[in-house]
């Protein structure tokens, strides 16, 4: 089991302990980041040891030198690249010098584009964010190596060989975006940031293969899906539980004994359905046996 992360501005061996004092023991060479899934896309830019000017913290900096790559700090000593990774101490003069060497035309590569980092007062300007004032000047995009782009998962085959990967996430847009994009499984787990209004909505290049209530729901056997057609109902039954949609109307017509399982017949029928999410209506009693399955 491996561990991948977008956050660029704390090394590997900070995330294991984090994750040990979890309950998931875990060490350094278990955990996958941004940082070091950008190596690969420098390998493709720039030659092996080449001046690198690094916007970030140690997190990136100590990868990237660890690598080879020789830091400079300012625009002045000619950077082969421009390197960008999240930290709370980036500063203007940091992204101005960024800006000043890519107006040469240098390449620029972004460890991840999260505009937003969550924090315990709410959520924070992230990497995206500072990468967008810079991308305002330069008018030209970054490579970007984190989810959902597909480096950060090819970093994480080459850690992990095997044949098969199922790769878990909490959130919709980047998590299982960047799994269908690397072409493997995904399951979703509903205790973090995508809530079941997220999976609805989702389009087909990021719908999870598998909808979980939480991380326990992986010792549970999957239930399939069945999915029925007439002249005026699509119906979708997970196990016991059904919900049938007629027009713009998604209604209950069975709940079963596990309300997870009303959420993946939901899922499943909005998907087959083919009709906007926005535009349909959910029946008030669907509604709260899906806001209970989460409480």
């Amino acid at each position: 089991m491996g561990f991948l992360t977008n956050n660029a501005s704390r090394l590997p061996a900070d995330v294991a302990e984090q994750l040990t004092t979890m309950g998931l023991h875990a060490d350094a060479d278990d955990v996958v980041t941004s940082p070091q899934a950008t190596l690969l896309l420098l390998s493709n830019v720039v030659e092996p040891g080449a001046p690198l000017l690094a916007v970030g913290g140690p997190g990136l900096t100590m990868v990237l030198e660890g690598a080879g790559y020789r830091l400079v700090r300012t625009a002045d000593e000619h950077p082969d690249a421009v390197v960008q990774g999240f930290s709370q101490h980036v500063s203007w003069t940091d992204l101005a010098e960024a800006t000043y060497a890519l107006a040469s035309g240098i390449p620029w590569v972004a460890t991840n584009l999260d505009t937003a980092l969550p924090l315990e007062r709410g959520l924070a300007p992230g990497n995206g964010a500072l990468v967008a004032a810079i991308r305002a000047v330069v008018n030209r995009e970054p490579l970007a190596a984190g989810k959902p782009e597909t480096a950060l998962f090819d970093a994480a085959r080459e850690r992990f060989p095997g044949s098969r990967w199922l790769f878990i996430g909490d959130r919709i847009d980047t998590d299982i975006r960047g799994a269908r994009r690397s072409e493997m499984s995904s399951a979703l787990v509903l205790t973090g940031i995508s809530r079941p209004r997220d999976v609805f909505a989702a389009p087909p290049d990021a719908r999870p293969d598998f909808i979980l209530r939480d991380l326990r729901d992986l010792t549970l056997p999957y239930p399939s899906t069945r999915l029925t057609r007439n002249d005026q109902f699509l119906t979708s039954t997970v196990s016991n539980a059904v919900v049938a949609a007629e027009g713009q109307r998604v209604r209950l017509v069975t709940p079963g004994n596990e309300p997870m399982n009303v959420i993946r017949a939901t899922a499943a029928l909005i998907w087959e359905y083919a009709a906007a999410f926005d535009s349909l209506k959910l029946d008030t009693e669907l509604h709260d046996v899906i806001t209970a399955a989460l409480d």
